[in-house]
C-alpha cells in the first residue's frame, strides 16, 4: 500500500507525511502568503496545500435561507457564504509563484481543488497529487474527474459514513486512482480532541485497504502525535504566521513553532512503534549491568556461612540473581571472599 508523493514515501514504513495548509490565512495578501511558504519550509513541513477556488465556483451570491450561516457557535456566524469564500480564496495567479517557492525550499505544493476547472487549472501547474476536502467527499462527479488524472488522492472524511465513503473510493479506483490516501477527520472548526475518535483509523485502514491519516482541527499537536500510534501516514494542520494576526481559520491553525514540534513529535512518535518486543534488547544489553545482584556485603572467611546479615541483593548486576537468595542461605563459603565481591555458585561449598 504504500506509495510516493512526489519523492516522498507514504506508508507506515516512512515518518508521517506533513501536511501545512494555508488555506486562506494569507489575508488576501501574496506577500504575507509566501511568508507562510517560507515559515512551514522552515519549521520542516514535507507539503503545502492550497484551496483552488472562487467565490463564483463555490456558491451562490444570494441571501436566502441557507446562504447565510447561522450558528451562533460557527467562527463565520452571520457571515455570507459567498462574501466568506471572495474574502478566503487563494486568487489563481498566486498559485505559479507560491508552488514555485515550495518547490525551491524543497516542499511538496498541491491543492484542494472545487470544481473541474480547478482540476484542469491545477494539471496545467503539474500538482504531485490532489486533496477532496470533506464537505466534497459525496461529490462523485469531482472524485472521477480528479481520478483520471492518475494522481495520487487524499480524501478527508468528515461526516461521511461507511457507506458514502465506499461509493467515494469505488469511483476513485474506477476512475484511475491507483494511490489512495483517507484522513479521518471531524469537520467542526476547532474540533475537540474528545471529538475526533482517532481509533477509527486503524478500521478505516482496514475496511477500505489503503492508507489513512488525520486532517486534523483541533488545537495543539497531541491528537496528531497519538493518531501516528495508529497508524496515520498523513498528518494535515491548518497553518498560520500567528494565530492574533487574524484571518479565515487562524483560531485554529498552528503556529510556526508548533509546526515546528508537530514534525518532530509525530516523527518521535512514529520511530517508537516497532514491533512486540521483550527482554533486552540491543541498545538495553550493557544497562543489564545495573541490575540488582547478589553481593558479599562483609568479609568472610572459609567457612562462614550465607546470612541475611552478609548476603544483600544490590546494584551492579554481576551476582546471582536475586531468585537465588533463599537457595543460598545457610550455605557456606569455601573461600575467604572480600566484602562487595559478586556472589557465584563457585564460592559456595
Amino acid at each position: 500500500m504504500s506509495f510516493k508523493i512526489g519523492q516522498r514515501m507514504i506508508g507506515p514504513d516512512a515518518a508521517p507525511f506533513i501536511i501545512a495548509e494555508m488555506s486562506g490565512n494569507h489575508n488576501q495578501s501574496l506577500d504575507r502568503a509566501m511568508e507562510l511558504v517560507e515559515a512551514a519550509a522552515k519549521a520542516g513541513a514535507h507539503a503545502l496545500k492550497l484551496q483552488t477556488y472562487t467565490a463564483d465556483t463555490m456558491t451562490l451570491d444570494c441571501s436566502r435561507p441557507g446562504f447565510i450561516i447561522e450558528d451562533p457557535k460557527s467562527l463565520w456566524a452571520g457571515a455570507q457564504l459567498y462574501e466568506l469564500y471572495k474574502d478566503s480564496h487563494t486568487p489563481w495567479e498566486w498559485h505559479q509563484p507560491i508552488f514555485e517557492r515550495a518547490r525551491t525550499l524543497g516542499m511538496i505544493p498541491f491543492s484542494t481543488p472545487f470544481d473541474f476547472t480547478a482540476v484542469d487549472f491545477l494539471e496545467s501547474l503539474d500538482v504531485d497529487c490532489y486533496k477532496i476536502a470533506s464537505f466534497e467527499n459525496t461529490d462523485i462527479p469531482l472524485i472521477r474527474r480528479v481520478a483520471r488524472t492518475g494522481k495520487p488522492m487524499i480524501i478527508s472524511t468528515g461526516m461521511a459514513t461507511v457507506a458514502e465513503l465506499y461509493r467515494s473510493v469505488t469511483a476513485a479506483r474506477e476512475a484511475g486512482c491507483e494511490h489512495l490516501v483517507l484522513l479521518k477527520c471531524t469537520s467542526t472548526y476547532p474540533a475537540t480532541p474528545a471529538n475526533t475518535n482517532i481509533a477509527t483509523i486503524p478500521h478505516m485502514r482496514e475496511l477500505f485497504d489503503c492508507q489513512v491519516g488525520l486532517s486534523d482541527h483541533t488545537m495543539g499537536t497531541g491528537v496528531s502525535v497519538a493518531s501516528v500510534v495508529f497508524g496515520a501516514t498523513v498528518i494535515e494542520k491548518h497553518f498560520t504566521l500567528a494565530r492574533a494576526d487574524g484571518g479565515v481559520d487562524s483560531a485554529f491553525s498552528l503556529e510556526p513553532e508548533e509546526l515546528r514540534q508537530l514534525v518532530i513529535e509525530t516523527e518521535r512518535a512514529w520511530q517508537s512503534i516497532g514491533t512486540v518486543q521483550y527482554g533486552a534488547t540491543q541498545a538495553e544489553k550493557n544497562s543489564l549491568q545495573f541490575r540488582r545482584s547478589l553481593y558479599i556485603t562483609q568479609d568472610l572467611k572459609a567457612g562462614d556461612e550465607l546470612t541475611t546479615q552478609n548476603v544483600r541483593a544490590i546494584r551492579p548486576g554481576f551476582g546471582l540473581p536475586p531468585q537465588h537468595l533463599d537457595e543460598i542461605l545457610g550455605t557456606t563459603v569455601k573461600v575467604d571472599v572480600e566484602r562487595g565481591t559478586p556472589l557465584s555458585w563457585k564460592l559456595l561449598r
